[in-house]
């Protein structure tokens, strides 16, 4: 009897140690985390977030381009070229000042000296940093120096405009720096070279053969902008003024050519 009831105990035991471990086994596992690491990580870099085209839910559109924005302006320069049109197809009274106003736009030159001038003035030189020590010598007052020595044969009062001179140089110096702003043939000096200074006024180097300089070249003070036509003794002319806005002054006042 003893020994039944040893026995029925040591089937319950088991039992229960079988049933214990049933339910460990489909108990489910704790998740462990996950340690892997990228490269960066492991060499301590930071976090780094790149834009891939195409990807995301933004259409693959750049995070810095804004259609809307885009079109806005668009159809703002889309506006402004149609009324342009539209006063220039318009010859009525009340579009002629606007056409006016929009042609001197136009065809006024850019003040790129001046401009120039005020951003040095404002934030220094940008080209400072890479210029060598002799080139960042002091300022020193500015001195106008004549295009070219020689004799003057028509003074201002002769044509109201500038004045003809006769020299053995068969170059023509800009008087001082400047913008090379025009480039061409005119009525009374022929081929002609115009300089922009950042006072506003404009130096007129005319009667050359040949320009040496290109349309919105920064010319220093003393470069040549032309070549002069000489004759058999290498004696030529050219024609030189100065124009301040829309009146033209007397050259000898500002430079001597002797």
């Amino acid at each position: 009897m003893g020994n039944r009831a040893d026995d029925l105990r040591k089937r319950m035991a088991k039992r229960k140690r079988d049933r214990s471990l049933e339910t460990e086994r489909i108990k489910p596992q704790k998740q462990l985390p996950n340690l892997s690491f990228t490269d960066e990580e492991k060499f301590g870099g930071g976090d780094f977030h790149s834009y891939e085209a195409g990807g995301g839910g933004g259409g693959g559109s750049h995070p810095l381009f804004k259609p809307d924005v885009f079109m806005f302006k668009l159809l703002i320069g889309a506006c402004l070229v149609l009324v342009s049109a539209i006063v220039f197809k318009n010859d009525s009274p009340p579009f002629e000042k606007v056409q006016q106003v929009v042609s001197s736009t136009f065809e006024e030159d850019f003040q790129f000296a001046m401009i120039s001038k005020w951003y040095g003035d404002q934030f220094g030189d940008p080209l400072s940093l890479i210029k060598t020590p002799d080139q960042q010598a002091p300022a020193e007052e500015k001195v106008f120096t004549a295009p070219a020595s020689g004799k003057v044969l028509e003074t201002f009062e002769d044509n109201g405009q500038g004045v003809m001179v006769e020299t053995s140089s068969d170059l023509v110096e800009v008087m001082n720096e400047g913008t090379v702003v025009e480039i061409g043939e005119k009525e009374d000096s022929g081929l002609t070279v115009v300089v922009l200074h950042d006072d506003t006024t404009k130096s007129w180097y005319g009667n050359l053969e040949k320009a040496e300089v290109s349309l919105y070249d920064f010319v220093e003070s003393g470069t040549a902008v032309g070549k002069i036509k000489t004759d058999k003794d290498q004696k030529g002319t050219y024609y030189f003024a100065i124009k301040k806005g829309d009146q033209f002054i007397d050259p000898i006042q500002v430079i001597s050519f002797d």
